[in-house]
């Protein structure tokens, strides 16, 4: 399975492609924002002429957050019916989400900035203020500067569900902060994704070596298309390093869990990849993110 991939090598960050367990480096380009700022009839030429660089063994590498530079995450809410349900359920303004899955227009709001993202095996964290956080586990896609699906990526758009609860006008401070948004390192290539509207996505949470929690959907089961998503998205703004975007959840756990420092979250995306990351502490987060200030 292949993935585009950032690393750290002898000191250097570079882009690359990742497969069977060798990295390439990706030939003359810098950074992934670079590689998002082209088209895509460019990026893939870029990527496909890794083929004939020399490969270097994964575990000799350090894989980092996929994004960096102007590169923003964006995510989209009650694009599932279950998602719908959940909302309807937590909040004390009901009417509001069902209004919007059946809406034309979706609901988009920036996630993250590119250095505050984490990556596999980097912690994920509660919001000491909140009661009630839930992952998200979600199908991403990864789009450039012409809006075009480059690749697709997994994320986990960690949640305070009580706190979005209390009030819709809460969802910044619900779902945007240190620890709350995490990306596998790899993209998998938009043209090694036949249908991206049939891909199972699973979920666990182990606790203290056991199961917590589990759950699967389908992408089959979104309210609304990846390009329509994209659509919306670019539709009064550009985006000159590319974005990510995240699809929504249909995986959502009862009211009665929440997930707790020393959890462990496993997300998988058929096709895509996985993503597994530690809950930690808010400051652990914090750290992570702050290794990747931008200079």
């Amino acid at each position: 399975m292949t993935h585009i991939v950032r690393y750290e090598s002898g000191g250097q960050v570079r882009v690359g492609v990742l497969d069977g367990g060798a990295v390439r480096p990706v030939p003359r380009v810098e950074t992934m924002a670079g590689l998002l700022g082209r088209d895509l009839a460019s990026a893939r030429s870029a990527v496909e002429a890794a083929a004939g660089e020399p490969a270097v063994p994964v575990d000799e590498v350090v894989l980092l957050p996929p994004v960096d530079g102007l590169t923003e995450v964006w995510a989209s809410g009650v694009t599932y019916e279950r998602s719908m349900d959940a909302r309807v359920e937590e909040s004390q303004v009901q009417d509001v989400y069902s209004r919007v899955y059946a809406a034309e227009r979706p609901e988009l709001f920036l996630k993250s900035v590119a250095w505050r993202v984490v990556t596999d095996g980097e912690p994920i964290a509660v919001r000491p203020d909140s009661a009630v956080t839930v992952p998200e586990p979600e199908l991403a896609a990864v789009v450039t500067a012409t809006a075009e699906v480059f690749g697709y990526t997994v994320c986990d758009d960690v949640s305070s569900r009580d706190i979005e609860g209390e009030n819709p006008l809460y969802l910044p401070q619900a779902k945007i902060y240190a620890g709350s948004c995490a990306l596998a390192p790899g993209i998998r290539p938009a043209w090694e994704v036949p249908d991206p509207a049939a891909l199972a996505i699973d979920v666990r949470v182990t606790r203290d070596g056991a199961t917590a929690f589990e759950g699967s959907t389908t992408t089959a089961r979104m309210r609304r298309s990846v390009p329509e998503l994209v659509d919306h998205l670019v539709a009064a703004q550009d985006f000159p390093a590319g974005a990510v975007l995240s699809t929504g959840t249909g995986i959502v756990p009862d009211l009665d869990f929440t997930l707790r420092e020393g959890d462990v979250v496993e997300v998988a995306v058929e096709q895509v990849g996985t993503l597994t990351n530690p809950v930690g502490s808010l400051e652990a987060a914090r750290a992570a993110g702050a290794r990747r200030v931008p200079a």
